[in-house]
């Protein structure tokens, strides 16, 4: 798969889109972690429950520290 499409978006939207990929995978994994050891027959929810929320503060914090270094190039 080729991430030429990923260099092409804006720097901003660039660290979201990465935020929320590397925070979702790794709330996921904790998740079924957390979830076999408590519960396994429902420990495929706890990936959604984890890694749902971890996806979107990744893709929050992605955004803006995109941003901040769009920023500081444009000053630059």
């Amino acid at each position: 798969m080729s991430s030429a499409w990923l260099r092409e978006l804006p720097l901003p939207l660039r660290g979201a889109v990465l935020g929320a990929a590397l925070a979702g995978l790794g709330g996921g994994v904790l998740g079924l972690i957390i979830g076999l050891s408590a519960y396994p027959p429902t420990a495929w929810f706890a990936i959604f429950e984890l890694g749902a929320p971890a996806a979107a503060l990744g893709g929050l914090a992605g955004l803006a520290a995109g941003a901040i270094v769009s920023l500081s190039k444009r000053g630059a």
